[in-house]
């Protein structure tokens, strides 16, 4: 696989915090050039560059003198304020040098979940690319309370390249990939997953950096849309002197995520990873077994439970009797039908508009 990483065409790379930032908290320069100068390269070879950045916050940070990152929502959002123009600039001068355009795309998860704004937020992008020009996308910090509390841009990045979507996505942070027996002397790096199960997301843990937002939890989540999306991911260490050249050479650098053999159609990844749920169904083993293994849709007299207020047209989830999410579909019933019985037909989720994770 990764000696086939030379033929992608169009490449998501996300920039973490402290891979663009130095210790006081501001852009750091040498490094954002030295990695500028590395996507310039790919351009020069034919590759579509796509950037999401981190680091507005941090930059504003530094700029407003906040010693530690802000516990408070308005300090947060001031601090992404200032920082993203700032850091835009930085960007808009750096490429400049290699005669580069580049185009700023703050998104929310609104724009993503919303079947239309979904559209046309891939057909700007998409236009963008068609005119050379680099996106460098962000949640839009300063209206978007969820990224701003637990939020991360490792799922964003995930979500542009299911969005578009991309042939490879990179996310570079400050560790060298995903390690197995993290923190022990036996600690070692993994070089390829090719499933993402449960033992694999225990190797996962939060971040304690006072930068970032997510950590290796996120990554993982976001490797899971992904490659469900058929699109490989790898982990790598942007601080690493060439790194993105590295990786597209085939070098054994970070940890690469093995696309799935199936790749979800477009309506289907938009059911399965660009929604907040707004509620959830439990059906019984049987209603399970039938979606799973035959295909079917979801019948009512196998629904168990109903959790949550949601509307004909919502996406919910679909759990099974120990409550564990087995999928995903755009319901045909509201709650209060199901909880009262009223229901006008059999079908509550039809099969074409499921997805199981």
């Amino acid at each position: 696989m990764r000696k086939r990483l030379s033929q992608v065409s169009r490449i998501v790379i996300k920039l973490g915090t402290s891979v663009i930032t130095n210790l006081s908290k501001r852009p750091d320069l040498p490094h954002m050039t030295h990695l500028i100068r590395q996507m310039s390269d790919l351009r020069a070879l034919g590759k579509e560059v796509i950037i999401v950045s981190s680091g507005a916050v941090g930059a504003g940070r530094g700029v407003l003198g906040f010693e530690k990152k802000p516990k408070t929502l308005a300090g947060l959002q001031a601090c992404a304020a200032v920082g993203q123009s700032r850091l835009m600039a930085i960007y808009e001068k750096l490429f400049s040098i290699y005669d580069i355009n580049i185009a700023q795309v703050l998104l929310t998860h609104d724009d993503l979940e919303d079947h239309n704004r979904n559209l046309n937020a891939r057909s700007t992008l998409i236009s963008l690319l068609e005119h050379r020009i680099v996106p460098i996308i962000n949640e839009n910090d300063t209206v978007s309370v969820e990224e701003l509390k637990f939020g991360d841009n490792d799922r964003l990045s995930a979500l542009v390249a299911a969005l578009l979507p991309s042939d490879l996505l990179i996310l570079l942070t400050t560790v060298d990939g995903l390690m197995k027996n993290f923190g022990t002397p036996e600690q070692e790096i993994i070089s390829t997953v090719n499933e993402i199960d449960d033992a694999l997301r225990l190797q996962a843990s939060g971040t304690s950096n006072d930068a970032a937002v997510g950590g290796m939890k996120t990554k993982i989540l976001a490797g899971e849309i992904a490659t469900r999306s058929g699109i490989p991911m790898i982990i790598a260490n942007g601080r690493k002197k060439d790194v993105l050249v590295s990786l597209m050479e085939g070098e054994e650098v970070g940890t690469l995520f093995e696309p799935d053999d199936s790749m979800l159609p477009g309506r289907k990844r938009w059911i399965a990873f660009f929604h907040h749920t707004k509620g959830s169904l439990v059906v019984d083993e049987g209603a399970k077994t039938a979606l799973i293994k035959k295909g079917k849709s979801l019948l009512f007299p196998g629904v168990k439970a109903v959790h949550g207020a949601f509307d004909k047209g919502d996406v919910v989830s679909i759990n099974d009797t120990s409550n564990r999410e087995f999928a995903r579909g755009i319901i045909e019933v509201s709650s209060r039908e199901l909880i009262s019985n009223e229901i006008p037909e059999s079908e509550v989720i039809h099969r074409n508009n499921m997805v199981i994770l």
